[in-house]
């Protein structure tokens, strides 16, 4: 490549970063962007959630399903209410737990999905 070629790449190549860089969510965002998928890298919040794909369940529901403590379960349940990917609706004394909504279902297939590839 001769040295004006040279240039032009770069040129080019400087050009592509610029539009890539104008792009570029805020910091801020992609901080809280690498917060959720942080909630999602535990496992037994992985489980608890997959199990609330279908239904709303409790935390009994939950302990028993996958042999946890009700206080674990509840501890976990916190962290994702607090990252809104679960939801809870009060009957009676009973408290029931479901997705928050379908990008939270999408995000689970989707993740499915390319695992099972």
């Amino acid at each position: 490549m001769g040295e004006t070629e040279g240039k032009d790449f770069l040129a080019a190549r400087e050009n592509v970063v610029k539009k890539v860089l104008e792009q570029q969510p805020d910091d801020e965002i992609l901080y809280e962007l690498a917060e959720l998928f942080r909630v999602f890298g535990d496992s037994t919040r992985i489980k608890i959630l997959y199990s609330m794909f279908e239904t709303e369940l409790c935390v009994n529901d939950i302990a028993r399903l996958l042999n946890l403590s009700q206080s674990s379960v509840s501890h976990q349940l916190r962290i994702l209410k607090s990252a809104k990917l679960v939801k809870f609706r009060r009957e009676g004394k009973s408290v029931f737990y479901s997705l928050d909504d379908e990008h939270v279902r999408a995000i689970i297939s989707m993740g499915m999905e390319h695992v099972e590839e």
